[in-house]
């Protein structure tokens, strides 16, 4: 069973305008951690959507490249890069298979992406995001707690476990009808295994509640 399926949903929402007005402005954390950034960075946006934050790194003087699976999103950020007068490559691709040399950039953000498939495929993806950083090299992304796995189940009754803590919610009438994996942090630790952990919290520490991991890792020297 392919679990990385999520994008087909998003596909059809980047063609819905009030869909897409939730996911303009880029995130509190990534624009504050952009800032860490050295000067004309190599950045990809991995699974960038309409491309809020692939726009903002471009704005800031970083290299900017984005992937994603849905082409419709794609198209969306092409039209906003040319009225800005940004240039930001784009490919068209699955995560778990990046079509980059090894040691291709400074920097990866995978913001809700990389946890909407299994845990196979999610290795996967977070070994090529290992492999196309330089030593040195920062990743920035999220995951989903067991806790927001609890908050699901909740909202959302008769949800079905496809394979070990991955989640389909059949009855959702967004993208949680598609795989989701959660985790606890150790988890999240032995996933990315070959990386140093800079920052690993919960957003709890927002006040929200709590249904993702916050995480910045680093790629050894």
């Amino acid at each position: 069973m392919k679990t990385d399926t999520a994008h087909a949903y998003w596909n059809d929402a980047w063609n819905d305008a009030a869909k897409r007005e939730d996911w303009e402005q880029p995130e509190d954390r990534i624009a504050e951690y952009a800032k860490a950034l050295a000067p004309s960075s190599r950045v990809l946006d991995l699974g960038c959507g309409i491309g809020r934050h692939a726009l903002m790194y471009a704005a800031m003087g970083h290299q900017a490249t984005v992937l994603d699976a849905a082409e419709d999103g794609l198209a969306e950020l092409t039209r906003k890069a040319a009225s800005m007068g940004l240039s930001i490559e784009t490919r068209l691709g699955k995560m778990d298979a990046l079509p980059f040399d090894d040691g291709s950039f400074d920097h990866v953000l995978a913001f809700n992406v990389i946890y909407h498939a299994d845990e196979e495929i999610m290795q996967r993806t977070i070994n090529e995001i290992f492999r196309i950083l330089r030593p040195g090299g920062t990743y920035q992304g999220t995951m989903l707690t067991l806790r927001g796995l609890a908050l699901t189940q909740s909202k959302l009754p008769g949800g079905r476990e496809i394979s070990r803590n991955t989640w389909v919610f059949e009855d959702d009438e967004g993208d949680k009808r598609h795989p989701h994996h959660f985790c606890g942090s150790t988890d999240v630790i032995r996933l990315f295994g070959e990386f140093d952990v800079l920052r690993l919290e919960s957003d709890l520490l927002d006040g929200a509640p709590g249904g993702r991991w916050h995480l910045i890792m680093e790629r050894p020297e």
